[in-house]
């Protein structure tokens, strides 16, 4: 049986300042959201492991609801690239790619704060309150159109078929795979994200290796027949 983890507790008085008490409020929240997901959490957790009185979440936050949205959508656990800094006409595909990358690996120099961050995120999958699929459209979704749009300024295409689809998941999930993973690659390869300096390589790294995926398709589609009318309609 799975032990409930204790409730963590500063060890010493903090600032009682508006900012300061909120974030504390998110930090407990997010360890404890983490932990044992929305349902089994309650505000007086929170309250005692923030040092913070319970009033104070319907002051900041509404209720444990707004505080949930506030720990799910905070920009230190939820760093998401905009999409104009990928899909900018003034850098090259190779600067997109590596401000892309980026974005998966600096949230891992957090260290423990990015595993909560993901066992919430895998948290709301499995058990949903409806923000995943706000997530989805509100970041996800206009980060992936960014990248799409940037292959095909790359490729030479007008539009972009389900190739081109594709191949955007299949860069992304190089970086999606640190996170998901993050416990096999400590695990096999510790060394590989061990340091800032480690976690610079890996990005440069997946940076070529999402630029060899896109020379890759670029080649096959060099070889391909032209397309007809009726296949153009298809492939849309």
């Amino acid at each position: 049986m799975t032990k409930t983890p204790p409730v963590p507790v500063a060890a010493k008085p903090l600032r009682s300042d508006g900012s300061e008490a909120r974030n504390r409020l998110i930090d407990a929240a997010l360890v404890l959201f983490a932990e044992r997901g929305y349902t089994k959490t309650s505000t007086r957790e929170i309250a005692l492991a923030a040092q913070a009185n319970i009033a104070s979440i319907s002051y900041y936050f509404g209720d444990k609801a707004g505080l949930y949205r506030a720990v799910f959508t905070d920009p230190r656990c939820n760093p998401n690239v905009p999409p104009e800094a990928i899909d900018d006409t003034g850098i090259s595909l190779q600067q997109a790619l590596h401000r892309l990358m980026q974005s998966f690996l600096e949230p891992l120099k957090k260290g423990q704060q990015t595993q909560h961050c993901m066992k919430l995120h895998f948290r709301e999958m499995l058990e949903p309150t409806g923000i995943w699929q706000e997530e989805i459209d509100s970041n996800i979704k206009p980060a992936h159109d960014a990248l799409v749009s940037v292959l095909c300024r790359h490729l030479g295409l007008g539009c972009a078929d389900n190739d081109i689809h594709t191949l955007a998941f299949s860069i992304s999930g190089l970086g999606v795979m640190l996170h998901i993973g993050s416990d096999v690659i400590t695990t096999i390869r510790p060394q590989l994200v061990a340091s800032h300096a480690a976690l610079d390589r890996y990005c440069d790294r997946l940076v070529a290796y999402a630029m060899a995926m896109t020379d890759a398709e670029a080649q096959r589609r060099a070889l391909l027949p032209p397309p007809t009318r009726s296949n153009r309609k298809a492939s849309k």
